[in-house]
């Protein structure tokens, strides 16, 4: 299995290569990989002539220092894993100082308020950080395809539109979220759980589920009323929102309107670790 530490080193394999039409297949992670990361790559194997995974941690979409200093970095581990999927793919892994040439800032970005919602509005510089890592990891590797999780819904969205805007030949594919046994959704932020909060954790997904089943006759107010009074019980989580919105825009839901779909985003921490879910009302 080759990996490449440059982009130029991988930007020059690519072009050895791809031939006119083959197809390039790109699954952008931050590593500490999972069942989840796995199926992306199976899915781009299956889809594609060649397949390119990146594992980076990227700077510039966190904004809290202490979450990237205790984001977790695997990458031996993740490249026996890939290997074991199979080792025709090609791994980019390469350093903040590569990527960002000494200038690690994030560019200015305008998804048409998409990046106003939910991790956008409590987090705040995070989708401008995004959209730097992905257009510029797109302009190294000229993917074909690209796959993405459905855990990270919205980002997903922010991606299509950035990519829409810019007018970039890329197909980005969102894939279903790979559960744990419990339900709770796969995350590289599992990992510091202890396996009390990883079984504990199994609420988030529970809620959701439960929230689905009353979107059917409860208006969204009395939805996130409930939701809201579960984790109140429950003094282990701080919920740090649950909202309601149709899956285009992103907007909360004002009243229901049988012609969109929509979709239940949450966050919450347990102790000091953050994870999100969300789950299709629809």
């Amino acid at each position: 299995m080759l990996i490449f530490n440059r982009q130029e080193d991988l930007k020059n394999h690519l072009k050895s290569v791809a031939k006119e039409n083959t197809t390039i297949g790109f699954v952008p992670t931050m590593g500490a990989l999972h069942q989840g990361h796995l199926s992306l790559i199976e899915k781009s194997l299956g889809e594609n002539q060649v397949t390119v995974v990146s594992i980076f941690v990227n700077p510039t979409q966190f904004n809290n220092a202490e979450d990237l200093e205790k984001y977790p970095r695997t990458l031996e581990k993740d490249t026996q894993k890939i290997e074991n999927v199979s080792k025709e793919v090609l791994v980019f892994a390469p350093s903040v100082e590569d990527i960002y040439n000494g200038n690690t800032v994030s560019a200015s970005f305008n998804f048409d308020g998409l990046e106003n919602q939910m991790e956008g509005e409590h987090r705040p510089g995070h989708f401008d950080g995004v959209g730097t890592i992905v257009k510029r990891l797109f302009e190294i590797v000229h993917p074909t395809n690209a796959y993405f999780g459905e855990k990270d819904f919205q980002q997903l969205q922010i991606v299509k539109k950035m990519v829409e805007k810019h007018q970039m030949p890329v197909n980005v594919i969102g894939c279903p979220i790979f559960r744990e046994q419990n339900g709770l959704a796969m995350s590289s932020r599992n990992e510091r759980l202890s396996a009390q909060q990883r079984e504990d954790a199994s609420l988030i997904y529970k809620t959701l589920k439960t929230a689905k089943e009353k979107f059917g006759t409860e208006s969204a107010k009395e939805v996130t009323s409930w939701v809201e009074s579960v984790f109140k019980k429950n003094p282990e989580f701080k919920l740090e929102y649950f909202q309601i919105a149709d899956e285009d825009q992103l907007l909360p839901i004002q009243e229901k309107n049988n012609s969109k779909k929509y979709r239940a985003f949450i966050a919450v921490f347990i102790n000091s670790i953050r994870l999100i879910d969300n789950i299709s009302l629809n």
